[in-house]
This record gives C-alpha cells, structure tokens and sequence, in this order.
C-alpha cells in the first residue's frame, strides 16, 4: 500500500486558519492543509471488501501514522479519514483508495457528534441521566438486544443504527473506548478494519457492487473529550430528493433491524 499526495489537494500550504471578511456578508479563510492518497492495494480491482489480514493491518496502521503525523502540524486541526467506492459515491478513480484530509478546523458534523456525546439520556425510570460514553452505552445496549447487530467480534462491533437514514448503513464500533484512532491499540485497530471488511463483503453478497461512502470519526487533534472513535458507513443505495433536500428529514426504506438480519444472513 502508498500514501502520496493528492494531485488536486481540497487543502495545501502551511498557516494558521485566519477569517477575514469580503463585504458585509461573506467571509473566507485559505484552504491549509493537507490532502493525500491512501492507495490501499496494488490490485486494480479489489476493495477493501477484499483486503486480505496482512493488507488491512498495512492500511489500518497508515492510518494511524498519518494521523499522527497530521497532529504535527500546527495547520491542521482535525483529518478526516474516507474511502469513497464507486462513482456514485464521488470516486474519481477505479483503483481502490481512499484519502486523508488534514484541514484547518473541526467541521460541524464532528461538533455535532462530541457535542451530542456530552447529552443526557433517559433511565427507564424516565429520569435524565449522564453518560459517560453514549458509544459505550450503545454497545452495551446493542449487544443485550442484539436487534440491529451484524458481527460481533469481542473487541468491534458492527451494527445497522437505530437512528440509520438510508438502507444498510452501518457502524463500525471498537469496544475499548478511545478518542482518538491513533491512539488505540494495534489488536484493536486491526480488528475494525477487518470488521469493516467482513461488513462491506456481506453488503457486497447482498446487494452487489453497490457505491458506498466511508467515513473515519475520530477525536480532533490536541483535543481530549468523551468522544469515542468510529466508522460511517453510507451505502449509495437510494437518491436524496427533494423533500429531504428541503426539509434535511431523511427516509429510510428499509428498517435498521430488518437490514441487520439480512446481513447476518450472509
């Protein structure tokens, strides 16, 4: 496997994230950053799906190292790690890859999420509680009902979301928690990657080479919160229409119970 520099970086150059203001409504910031190429085999047409063990804890353990070395970098403040499949999907490129984007600020889909694991949940006495980990809670709460749950590997959990918008998708979990990727422990990074494999090759026997979508989370860098490192996965099984486009409420064909039966089932 390689990782190289992206052709057509989304973020380049050194430099701290300065706003400044175009008019009296617009506003911009230089682009700094970092953008590379995760080439994750040398077979044209294989996937991660595909990825034999030694391959997996090659790409897992890049992962890491970019990470880490993204953190160096006084620039980047958060890397978003992603492996788009398919055209539908936004890949460019047949070859299976994936990429790495060191970017200059903490994007409001992850200050969704951190800011989320910091809620209150409800007891069964209807009482507000706080947890410590809404994650490990939900592992915790996934493996007593086992309703959405589609591999179980001790230390990774693979599971169809309660609250999934679109068919099939799927979260990959690691049971000891960390906040950050690069932080954890070898076995365990290589145990979600070959859950993800095991995962993406069941949504393949499913339904066929299906255009999918996935998307590292983890903690920002220099930050330490009760934030729990996973993996989206998004299968680009249905369009987003209008009323989801208006309104941001997304329909789901297919229940998040029924989807993890029927990749168990494979």
């Amino acid at each position: 496997m390689r990782v190289v520099p992206n052709l057509y970086p989304a973020f380049t150059g050194a430099g701290d994230f300065q706003v400044t203001q175009v008019g009296p409504l617009f506003h911009q910031a230089p682009g700094n950053g970092i953008h590379e190429v995760l080439v994750l085999t040398p077979r044209h047409e294989h996937s991660w799906a595909q990825l034999e063990d030694k391959e997996v804890g090659l790409v897992m353990a890049a992962i890491r190292d970019r990470l880490e070395d993204h953190a160096r970098h006084s620039a980047v403040a958060y890397t978003q790690t992603i492996v788009n499949h398919g055209r539908e999907a936004g890949a460019s490129l047949e070859h299976p890859h994936g990429q790495l984007l060191g970017i200059p600020f903490v994007p409001r889909e992850l200050m969704d999420e951190i800011d989320g694991f910091a809620r209150f949940a409800r007891d069964e006495s209807n009482n507000l509680v706080e947890l410590d980990c809404l994650l490990c809670h939900l592992i915790d709460v996934e493996r007593e009902t086992q309703h959405r749950v589609v591999i179980d590997a001790g230390n990774v959990l693979v599971i169809c979301p309660y609250w999934s918008g679109s068919p099939y998708e799927l979260l990959v979990l690691p049971a000891n928690h960390q906040a950050h990727l690069s932080y954890g422990a070898p076995a365990d990074l290589v145990a979600v990657g070959k859950a993800l494999r095991d995962s993406l090759a069941q949504l393949h026997k499913l339904i066929g080479d299906v255009a999918y979508n996935v998307v590292f989370h983890t903690a920002p860098h220099h930050q330490d919160n009760r934030f729990h490192w996973h993996i989206h996965v998004v299968p680009r099984i249905t369009s987003s229409a209008g009323f989801e486009q208006g309104t941001g409420v997304r329909i789901n064909i297919v229940a998040p119970e029924v989807a993890a039966e029927q990749l168990r089932a494979m």
